[in-house]
């Protein structure tokens, strides 16, 4: 029986959101639907990649982390393991950057075609996550950035997602700034969310993986963007790295931290 993630303090209080919890009963029928045929067909794939990372680096092929998800209730995520075991042993939570030593040849590979996250499907079909919808944050970042970022609480209304509006229109954070755009975006989609507009982000999701730039997906699949043209294009151009920067004093985190205390012992 997996255990329930325990809650962080303070994450209660940090996760609060302003309106209800979004009823999404076809949505998930669909979810459901659609993510288990995504699974069965991902499945050899998924095993393919398993095999591939215990054979090239120590360690479990799988990993599981705690985020928060829909009413502020924490659960695990799997993903596929792309870093060195432990690799936050002596240093503490970091996120990703350009270059990461702590990430595997193999996991680079896996991170650039987006592989490393199709064991989520089975977040998709516990209930946990949606096909499309904010992304999950982990507890120790949900906290800070719930008092840094106005309205960042009510991504909680919804099911996180796979992907989602913000994920395929910005590029990664590197700075509260940039944290803030995303928010604006999650912020449209709990509110004016619609099938339709789930549909589209999913073609969008898949043209993104193509290699098409923002603002071609955005053009291409119509899809609403809260900031404006130039704002969303200037932030396409100076984006980064993960790095979140919490102000002079905070150290950027690793978002995709693997081996430190938020870190659950990995299905082997």
């Amino acid at each position: 029986m997996v255990a329930h993630p325990r809650p962080l303090a303070g994450l209660d209080d940090a996760t609060r959101c302003p309106g209800p919890v979004r009823p999404d009963r076809l949505k998930r029928a669909i979810d459901v639907g659609t993510g288990l045929g995504l699974l069965i067909g991902a499945l050899p794939v998924v095993l393919a990649i398993w095999a591939l990372v215990r054979a090239t680096s120590p360690g479990p092929g799988f990993y599981s982390q705690v985020r928060v998800g829909r009413g502020g209730r924490p659960f695990w995520i799997y993903k596929i393991r792309t870093m060195t075991v432990n690799c936050e042993a002596g240093s503490g939570a970091k996120w990703a950057t350009k270059g990461d030593t702590r990430v595997t040849p193999v996991g680079r590979v896996l991170r650039k075609l987006h592989l490393d996250e199709l064991p989520q499907l089975w977040n998709v079909l516990r209930g946990d996550m949606s096909l499309v919808g904010p992304r999950p944050e982990r507890p120790e970042f949900v906290v800070p950035l719930s008092a840094e970022v106005a309205g960042y609480p009510e991504r909680h209304r919804v099911r996180p997602g796979v992907t989602g509006l913000a994920q395929i229109q910005l590029p990664a954070d590197t700075d509260l700034a940039s944290v803030r755009r995303k928010v604006v975006l999650d912020r449209h989609y709990v509110e004016f969310g619609t099938l339709w507009l789930d549909l589209r982000i999913a073609l969008g999701t898949l043209v993104y993986l193509l290699g098409f730039s923002y603002a071609r997906v955005r053009r291409l699949l119509a899809l609403p963007n809260p900031l404006g043209a130039p704002r969303a294009e200037a932030a396409r151009r100076h984006g980064a790295h993960e790095v979140l920067g919490l102000g002079a004093c905070h150290e950027p985190p690793q978002l995709e931290a693997e081996g430190g205390p938020a870190a659950r012992g990995a299905v082997r």
